[in-house]
């Protein structure tokens, strides 16, 4: 197998033995860092040291990621402007924020016979939030 120090500097092709006395004499663990290439590649390193070290890395990874979350405002057709208005400074707070919003027309009773007074909702509320 191919041995790599602790500093990162190569060894040259060892038996596992003499590899695992290594790494036992410099008081390290001996990781297999790349069990599929001819030949093996180990490390000898601090294994404590190099788990926590990952998971730092994974930490900070998820630390900057972005989450997007979903944000629901729920209207129905026969809506008062104030009301109306309420809605739409929601709206306009969460996409500010980076959030995404979902739009729901509810319908109720003789309401859903006329699809169409909810589109028109919409397509007032998409005019006014124009520039976002």
């Amino acid at each position: 197998m191919r041995l790599i120090g602790a500093d990162g500097e190569q060894l040259g092709i060892v038996d596992t033995p003499e590899a695992l006395r290594r790494a036992q004499d410099a008081d390290l663990d001996l990781v297999e860092v790349a069990p599929n290439s001819k030949p093996p590649v180990t490390r000898m390193l601090d294994y404590s040291k190099y788990k926590y070290e990952q998971e730092q890395k994974q930490k900070a990874a998820r630390k900057h990621q972005q989450q997007v979350n979903i944000r629901e405002i729920k209207l129905r057709p026969k809506i008062a402007t104030h009301d109306y208005d309420t809605k739409k400074g929601h709206v306009e707070r969460f996409l500010k924020h980076g959030d995404k919003v979902k739009i729901t027309i509810m319908f109720r009773g003789r309401e859903q016979a006329h699809p169409e007074r909810g589109r028109a909702l919409l397509q007032k509320l998409f005019e006014d939030l124009g520039g976002l």
